[in-house]
């Protein structure tokens, strides 16, 4: 029993390390001189279709003949997002000078090697390179459309700038074209020219970045535009709230002191009506509960995850977004467990244990069963972005030994302490029929129409966002994703209180499921959004790219939907049990 104990915790030690080892630099990227500088050699793809990528050499290019480096362990995050590092075979040395040196030749271009180089030119492939962890692109060759001859690169120059013992700049040009055609050899060569820079080591990301782009006028007037919008919303609606409130409770008020007899008499309507109801369980509270459970933690998630990409500058290693999400996931899964088990046990419910399982598995099989159905489309098309064995069994570890026993310890602690039932009224007994109301006041309806709104304050943000991934872009200004965001939950608040409003003084109290959808119905319109972006936006083609956008688009938009679901629900919570918490009840 106790070397099962041990096996299991040495392995989900592994499991952690291959995971997160990508939060710290693979090397410390300090040099003495004449030290060895590892050229990596990563994807190769169509321009068109960025996660259509594939490993470097399967292109027939030669490798390099020196020998003896270090085999490169993969992080877990770099396996999901498709990093294949292979070393060139370039001897290249710290300050070390090297002239233009014949590395590899392609002894004879083949059938099948001349038709590979001249598809992959036509689709405008090229490469993608590492150097101490800046990354480097190129094109492979050209097309001449006069003569219709394919050209391939056989020459790369390296132009590497240094300040003191560290890299701060590297450039790659590939040069010298030659004419492919059957049967002939191909030399390939480089050279390496060191130089000194003023650029300081902390800021040698910055020529990466694209500050025309994200910091463009137009960016600043979407952030603007969406703030004034929140302003105007917050306003109205608690202008038109509070005075229609508080002729509610005035005509609540002037009922109360009628008899019996005046009362029935009366025109009775509006939201007091429902008061033995509007507190009722919602219909399947079990996936109602996971659902906010889920949001909550995703929610924070998220908080946290904008929170070191601002402090930490992810975006200068490989894959530390993606290693550092995964990891405030799978730490933060008590409060999954607490706010999903807390609400079930208020609802009543009795299977908790099914209801912590579904809520622990809920978001991870999603994400999973999409990863994994992709992965057998990427492995008939031998892309990079297939998905190794062993990276599942890890996927799998985490949720097995760290994220349901961590969402086990919120649930326990929610039931116990904030699992106690204490609406402001009382159930009743028989639920009250549900009178006929006009279309537009059906709850599928509101739902629908509640995220407009919210999708209307962060559309413009989300092209940023998805050009950044989508296309050859890298996203750095978290600070303005981070207030688009609360933008978002403002809003959401905002628009599902009106909604329950309208839902209840129209005498329907099943406004937990709508408030949680009207919220959710703004993923809706950022999917139509994708399909708008990949259409207008994208020049991408093929099978495999177009199911992997919308695969993910789907995933995240089922995300970004559970999120905005979640704050309707808990802003319009909290609105309903202060206006039912005022008013008198018999």
């Amino acid at each position: 029993m106790a070397a099962t104990q041990r096996a299991t915790a040495f392995f989900l030690l592994i499991v952690f390390m291959q995971c997160f080892t990508t939060l710290a630099d693979e090397h410390s990227h300090t040099y003495d001189d004449s030290e060895e500088v590892v050229l990596w050699m990563n994807t190769i793809g169509p321009y068109a279709n960025r996660q259509e990528t594939y490993n470097y050499f399967s292109l027939h290019f030669c490798q390099g003949k020196k020998e003896g480096i270090n085999h490169y362990h993969e992080s877990m995050a770099e396996d999901l997002q498709g990093i294949e590092l292979e070393f060139s075979g370039l001897d290249i040395h710290y300050k070390r000078t090297q002239s233009k040196l014949q590395y590899c030749t392609i002894d004879n271009l083949d059938k099948d090697k001349l038709d590979s180089f001249k598809y992959a030119i036509r689709n405008n492939y090229w490469f993608q390179a590492y150097l101490d962890d800046l990354p480097l692109w190129g094109t492979i060759g050209e097309y001449d459309e006069s003569t219709k001859s394919f050209y391939l690169f056989t020459h790369r120059r390296l132009d590497i700038g240094y300040a003191g013992n560290r890299i701060v700049d590297v450039n790659m040009t590939n040069e010298n074209k030659v004419k492919l055609e059957p049967g002939i050899a191909v030399p390939f060569t480089y050279e390496v020219n060191w130089k000194p820079s003023a650029v300081k080591y902390h800021d040698r990301f910055d020529k990466y970045l694209d500050p025309s782009f994200f910091q463009h006028r137009i960016h600043w007037f979407s952030i603007f535009n969406s703030f004034m919008m929140v302003i105007f919303l917050v306003g109205l609606v608690s202008m038109i709230l509070m005075r229609t409130l508080r002729k509610d409770y005035a005509r609540y008020s002037k009922e109360e002191d009628m008899d019996d007899l005046e009362r029935d008499l009366g025109d009775e309507y509006g939201w007091k009506q429902v008061h033995g109801d509007v507190f009722r369980a919602p219909s399947r509270p079990t996936l109602f509960s996971a659902l906010i459970g889920c949001g909550y933690q995703l929610a924070v998630v998220t908080v946290c995850t904008i929170a070191l990409a601002i402090f930490g500058d992810l975006y200068t290693e490989r894959s530390s977004l993606l290693a550092a999400a995964i990891f405030v996931y799978a730490a933060t899964s008590p409060v999954n467990g607490y706010f999903g088990g807390s609400l079930y046990a208020r609802l009543g419910g009795k299977r908790w244990i099914r209801q912590m399982l579904i809520s622990s598995f809920f978001f991870p099989s999603l994400v999973c069963g999409m990863a994994f159905f992709l992965n057998f489309i990427a492995m008939y098309y031998h892309v990079a972005r297939a998905i190794p064995f062993l990276t599942m069994l890890a996927v799998a570890a985490i949720c097995l030994f760290i994220i349901l026993p961590l969402n086990l310890v919120g649930t326990i602690l929610g039931r116990n302490l904030a699992g106690q039932a204490d609406a402001p009224c009382r159930v009743n007994a028989v639920p009250r029929p549900i009178p006929e109301k006009k279309w537009y006041m059906e709850p599928y309806v509101i739902a629908l129409l509640g995220g407009i709104l919210p999708f209307g304050s962060i559309f413009i943000e989300m092209y940023f966002i998805f050009t950044s991934f989508w296309a050859y872009k890298i996203y750095y200004v978290y600070g303005f994703m981070l207030l688009v965001y609360v933008i978002l939950a403002v809003v959401t608040i905002c628009v599902t209180i009106v909604c329950a409003y309208f839902l209840l003084n129209a005498e329907d109290y099943r406004w937990q499921w709508t408030s949680f959808l009207a919220g959710a119905s703004t993923a809706f319109y950022v999917f139509l959004y994708s399909y708008y972006y990949f259409v207008f936006k994208t020049k991408m083609y093929g099978l495999f790219q177009t199911v992997f956008y919308f695969g993910y688009m789907g995933v995240l938009s089922m995300g970004l939907g559970i999120v905005c679901g979640t704050f309707g629900y808990a802003g319009t919570n909290a609105f309903v049990r202060k206006i039912y918490s005022t008013v008198k009840i018999d």
